[in-house]
């Protein structure tokens, strides 16, 4: 056998991960023809647009799609179609944390993945190379080949492959553009190396040989969680060194650029914060944090939890900070909120700290005055109704007003709170904010953004993670 030449590539599933990717595929490989596929009519009439008004906001996303959509990159509902005439098959399909049933709260759920394999057997009359491109527990790759095989038509094989994505959102084109690694796992039978072969070559068009990294099926799998896990690991001990910052008076900032300066450690992901948010982190996280109960071992489940659990606490902590300050009450006062994306450049507010903070001031009795650039205002309002389950929505918009500008959500505020770090509101006119607001004004700087110097100059009191309070 020799590895086949894919000319030919079907993604199901137009989320975060499978519309980026193969619009940038579909750039690098003008030879091979690239087709998205999603039950949602509304989501691929968006990658439709002829506005380009995308369902996903990621910097430089517009000109990837505008250069090839309707060439060789195109979107489309009919699924089976695209199976039908595809060599590769992306299945990158949603993975949420189970909300029910064995393993609720912590497992993902993969009932999209089954479906998406089931389609996939049922429909394809050719041979294929499956590629889980979600990210899954480790050996999922072994469910998907039983149900392919279990139901495969005569003469019509599959070959499975995992090739996890590590993109950030808000930088996921030049993360795909000039990737550290790319990582295909397969089984080391020569059926699956040649599948390995075929999706290595598909990326060689762009990526250094290098740096596409060929492992086994599991390794491939648990290599995504690791690196999620440790990444997050990183950010909660940060924040956990944040806190004795402030009880101490220590600056979190000195103490991780000096901590970063170790060649071993390095500077990255040592940044505080309010607490780490996205689709990944803590998804992944509390999935090894399930597996590892599944295989019995209890202390490493414990480990990995607690990464979780000091994000949770840095949230409450910083709310808490925000009471506390201001006279150990916020009942009908107003709080403005900056930010609700989970980061900047992303309009993705999937476990935003933004979210967390919005209900427990709601709690307190607060008045909330909410902006983000990105952020549709349908996104937040389910957000915080799912956040706050025992209050109608019509009850969250007495307590919360989104505005259309950030002067707008300061005027006449007690306090503004900066939970995510877009550019716009380090060059906010902090002279016209402060004349707005009641006094004394406070600033709660959640993502270590503003000149607090500066804004002291102006008036303000100002409040900052991991520094002690004046």
């Amino acid at each position: 056998m020799s590895p086949v030449k894919v000319q030919k590539i079907v993604c199901i599933g137009a989320g975060y991960v499978g519309g980026p990717t193969c619009a940038v595929i579909a750039q690098k490989c003008p030879d091979i023809v690239v087709t998205i596929v999603d039950l949602n009519e509304g989501r691929i009439n968006a990658w439709n647009d002829e506005e380009y008004r995308l369902p996903i906001y990621e910097p430089g996303l517009v000109d990837v799609v505008r250069s090839c959509r309707g060439k060789n990159l195109f979107f489309s509902t009919d699924v089976d179609k695209g199976i039908q005439e595809a060599d590769l098959i992306f299945v990158s399909v949603n993975t949420p944390t189970k909300k029910s049933g064995v393993g609720a709260g912590f497992a993902a759920d993969l009932n999209y993945v089954e479906l998406a394999t089931r389609r996939i057997a049922a429909v394809a009359t050719s041979n294929k190379i499956v590629v889980e491109k979600s990210t899954v527990p480790c050996r999922t790759a072994e469910s998907m080949r039983t149900i392919l095989e279990a139901n495969a038509k005569p003469n019509c094989r599959f070959d499975i492959l995992s090739n996890p994505e590590f993109l950030a959102e808000g930088t996921a084109i030049s993360d795909l553009h000039k990737p550290d690694r790319v990582l295909i796992g397969s089984l080391q039978s020569a059926e699956g190396l040649d599948a390995c072969q075929a999706l290595s070559s598909v990326y060689a068009h762009w990526v250094p040989r290098e740096r596409i990294l060929t492992v086994g099926l599991w390794s491939s799998e648990l290599s995504k969680l690791a690196a999620n896990a440790m990444l997050a690991q990183r950010i909660s001990s940060i924040n956990a060194l944040s806190a004795i910052c402030e009880a101490t008076g220590a600056n979190i900032d000195e103490v991780a650029n000096a901590v970063g300066y170790d060649s071993r450690i390095g500077p990255k992901f040592l940044k505080a914060s309010v607490g780490f948010g996205g689709s990944c982190f803590q998804k992944d996280i509390l999935n090894l944090v399930y597996l590892s109960e599944s295989l019995h071992l209890p202390e490493i489940a414990t480990y990995w939890r607690q990464v979780v659990e000091m994000n949770e606490h840095q949230k409450s902590r910083f709310a808490k900070r925000v009471v506390d300050t201001l006279f150990n009450t916020i009942t009908n006062k107003r709080i403005t909120v900056l930010g609700f994306a989970f980061k900047a450049d992303t309009g993705d507010t999937r476990e935003s700290a933004a979210i967390t903070l919005i209900r427990d001031f709601m709690k307190e009795k607060a008045n909330i005055s909410l902006y983000d650039p990105q952020v549709e205002e349908a996104q937040i309002w389910q957000d915080l109704a799912e956040a706050s389950p025992n209050l109608s929505l019509e009850n969250i918009k007495k307590q919360v007003k989104i505005c259309s500008s950030s002067l707008e959500a300061c005027k006449d505020a007690e306090a503004v709170v900066i939970a995510t770090e877009w550019k716009e509101f380090k060059e906010i006119d902090w002279e016209t904010v402060y004349q707005g607001m009641n006094k004394p004004a406070f600033v709660f700087d959640g993502r270590l953004l503003v000149d607090e110097d500066k804004l002291t100059k102006i008036g303000f009191k100002v409040i900052t993670i991991g520094r002690g309070s004046l």
